[in-house]
């Protein structure tokens, strides 16, 4: 934490950009411990195609920018089995993720994968399909629980062996919905609220994610490891996490659609905590539609869960029937000029021609809109998730049995004192120190910050502003182009990052491709009112159609600096 009040202040007006959210980059990294990703031999079967076995580092890929539908015509025609899609996803992982380019996205693979895959061939082939994830490889973040053969360790070697005592609700609907779990993806540790200079995509279990689009740019975010892992074709869809920033950043950051939801559609339980009030999980994919039927299958209300109670008849089983082609056509879109915009004159173009587009879709543009409470959104939130963190990660460790080595913030704290050449040899933990002195949840102060936050963000924030222009969303660029890695000063704080409204509110915030600047992707945002994702998808759906802005990486060591190239 800073020294004094006035750089506090400034760290606090920066958190959605160097705390939790992580707009800067860390690179190098550690190396892997004895919990490293086994070899793809490991999972090998003897009818593994003979493509496996193709020449090192190749990039050439045959799912290359496979869609869930794709994977499932296929399999229904009989081309690919789950196994030989599973098999091949894991031989790409193999290849760029440990070699080649070394992006390090992966934690570790789930040992029961090809044995899912061939449960869900057996039952296909007895006629049965569960819906479209029916075999379909899926990554989820390294802070959900599975308990199965996979470790949950929000990627911080202090829960290296602790047993989880049941699947988290997320990990649930997606065996059900039969979904083969791939494995667990890397991730800022602890979500990237350790300390007030980490490094985004870092964890001292796995080292140093890379952006696919620059080897020397940030992933971002928290889940750094679930975007690069979807940019780089690891798997058909992932699932990220956010409190503010930590499933869009990386998501616009690796040229991906990324949604995080309305706080309370989709169930937290079972995943490791920073603060209830605003964590959620959310799909992290190449395509609108791929979130669209990722999300529908993630919903419900679940009883360990109270938030998910306010969901009931307000979640959809399929999200893929408010995708419409020509859904911009009379839509009233609102720009958030105002602290979201002004920093970066490419992004700022690029936003520029996305208007255009929007017009010639039938759109009606107003510009501006801003969020008059903008520049206020930030005063409190540090110190409300400081609270928060304490409660919910001490009643989450305290949750865990005997094979934890933690249970409580205090214990983690300690361990990375006794372990700081492994768990601290870039960055502290100043604010896990900050939180652990934070008071109960009935303090007067906590309650005071949450109310205000809320109703700064929501009733007089986002509400008012789609009520005040009378529209149906509110668009800026979710970030800048990605910054470089500097594991010595931490992320780069300043930006405009349009994450902290939704993420303040509860309220839900799609990113979609908007472009490149010097060969790395930007995002645009489309943030809606409390429980209106159908209206969002089908904004961003229309968006995405006309524009296509998807791009695979190419794994280049840095961005594209000349000038011919800097936006394409």
């Amino acid at each position: 934490m800073a020294n004094d009040r006035h750089e506090a202040v400034a760290f606090a007006h920066d958190l959605s950009r160097r705390g939790f959210l992580g707009l800067g980059l860390a690179s190098g990294a550690l190396a892997l411990t004895d919990w490293r990703l086994p070899s793809l031999e490991a999972f090998a079967a003897p009818t593994a195609p003979r493509h496996l076995a193709s020449a090192a580092h190749s990039v050439v890929f045959d799912l290359q920018e496979a869609t869930i539908l794709d994977l499932q015509q296929w399999m229904t025609s009989g081309k690919y089995t789950a196994r030989a899609i599973a098999e091949q996803y894991l031989a790409r992982i193999q290849e760029l993720d440990r070699q080649g380019p070394a992006l390090t996205q992966i934690l570790e693979l789930n040992p029961d994968a090809l044995a899912i895959a061939d449960a869900m061939d057996v039952e296909r082939a007895a006629g049965k399909t569960r819906g479209q994830l029916h075999g379909i490889p899926i990554l989820i973040k390294d802070n959900i629980a599975t308990a199965d053969k996979m470790q949950t360790t929000a990627g911080s070697l202090a829960l290296v062996g602790a047993k989880v005592p049941r699947d988290a609700f997320v990990a649930e609907r997606l065996r059900a919905a039969g979904a083969v779990i791939l494995g667990k993806t890397n991730l800022s540790e602890w979500a990237n609220f350790r300390s007030t200079h980490s490094s985004s995509g870092w964890s001292g279990r796995g080292g140093q994610t890379k952006n696919p689009y620059a080897l020397d740019r940030t992933p971002s975010g928290s889940s750094s490891g679930s975007g690069g892992a979807i940019a780089a074709n690891f798997a058909a869809v992932a699932i990220g996490t956010e409190t503010d920033g930590s499933v869009t950043s990386p998501a616009a950051a690796a040229c991906l659609v990324g949604i995080k939801p309305t706080v309370g559609l989709v169930s937290r339980s079972g995943i490791v905590p920073i603060a209830h009030s605003q964590d959620t999980a959310g799909p992290m994919t190449r395509t609108v539609t791929d979130a669209a039927i990722l999300l529908g299958a993630l919903t419900g209300v679940d009883a360990r869960d109270s938030a998910t109670a306010k969901s009931a008849g307000k979640t959809q089983a399929d999200y893929t029937k408010y995708l419409d082609p020509n859904g911009l056509k009379g839509a009233r879109i609102g720009v958030a000029r105002e602290k979201y915009m002004g920093y970066s004159k490419p992004t700022d173009a690029l936003i520029a021609s996305a208007i255009d587009v929007m017009k010639s879709q039938g759109a009606t543009i107003v510009d501006p809109a801003n969020i008059a409470t903008a520049r206020h959104l930030d005063d409190d939130e540090y110190d409300l998730l400081l609270y928060e963190f304490k409660a919910d990660l001490d009643a989450y460790l305290g949750s865990l049995g005997p094979s934890s080595p933690v249970h409580s913030l205090a214990d983690v704290i300690a361990f990375n004192d006794r372990n700081a050449a492994r768990e601290m040899p870039y960055f502290g933990q100043e604010i896990m120190e900050a939180a652990v002195k934070k008071g109960p949840l009935s303090e007067a102060k906590y309650r005071k910050e949450l109310a205000k936050g809320k109703r700064l963000a929501g009733a007089e924030g986002i509400d008012a502003t789609i009520r005040k222009y009378r529209l149906d969303a509110i668009i800026a660029p979710t970030q800048g182009p990605a910054s470089l890695i500097d594991l010595v000063n931490g992320d780069p704080s300043g930006g405009g990052s349009f994450t902290s409204p939704a993420a303040v509110a509860g309220y839900p915030h799609i990113t979609v491709p908007l472009g490149f600047v010097f060969g790395l992707p930007v995002g645009i945002s489309f943030v809606g009112g409390a429980w209106t994702e159908p209206t969002l998808f089908r904004l961003a759906y229309a968006y995405e159609q006309a524009t296509k802005h998807r791009k695979p990486p190419r794994f280049l060591p840095t961005a594209e600096l000349d000038t011919a190239a800097g936006s394409r």
